[in-house]
């Protein structure tokens, strides 16, 4: 009986660590390569075996263990959509012309990596459903932050999990001694 238990024990301790060490897949992201020409691709954080995979269809483009990584660096572009406001044009002008006038939004990570000394960037395009997803992946499997550059670094989201919560602004003491008093009770 006291096997068993002990048996029992110990399945109950394997599965609870291996609880912890989830892969995180996400499969809405494109691979870009020299030429700007993007494929589709799953990007995984994997903590089984310490590594970041770029995956195509079925086969690794890029498996980068953990500790080669430098930085995440996330920004967006926007572009008028022209092309498709083209063929929608075809059919009604005023929605084609309404088409082109608005515009998308890219969200690109690049993922910065050394091997054997020399340095490597990854470009990678994020699902917009997905992106700050993959900020709190990042964080929680690497340990390293997301660096926000070019109008990203203007307007940093919130994470997934903080999308309801604002973020407190920054006290100085005489903001803070202000505030204090204005929220006592009066008499």
């Amino acid at each position: 009986m006291k096997k068993a238990i002990a048996a029992l024990a110990s399945l109950l301790v394997l599965l609870n660590c291996t609880a912890y060490a989830q892969d995180a897949a996400f499969n809405g992201c494109k691979l870009a390569d020299a030429k700007g020409k993007q494929t589709d691709a799953r990007l995984i954080f994997s903590d089984t075996n310490k590594d970041v995979v770029i995956r195509v269809s079925d086969h690794d483009v890029d498996v980068i263990p953990y500790d080669h990584l430098d930085k995440f660096e996330y920004e967006y572009t926007t572009k008028h959509r022209v092309t498709e406001g083209a063929f929608v044009m075809v059919a009604s002008l005023g929605a084609g012309a309404i088409v082109m006038m608005t515009k998308s939004k890219s969200h690109w990570l690049y993922i910065d990596y050394h091997d054997q000394n020399l340095p490597h960037t990854l470009v990678v395009r994020m699902d917009k459903g997905e992106y700050k997803k993959i900020f709190d992946a990042i964080k929680q499997h690497t340990g390293k932050d997301v660096e926000f550059v070019g109008k990203a670094d203007k307007q940093k989201p919130k994470a997934a999990g903080n999308a309801d919560k604002e973020t407190p602004k920054p006290t100085t003491p005489d903001t803070a001694a202000q505030t204090a008093a204005t929220a006592a009770p009066q008499e």
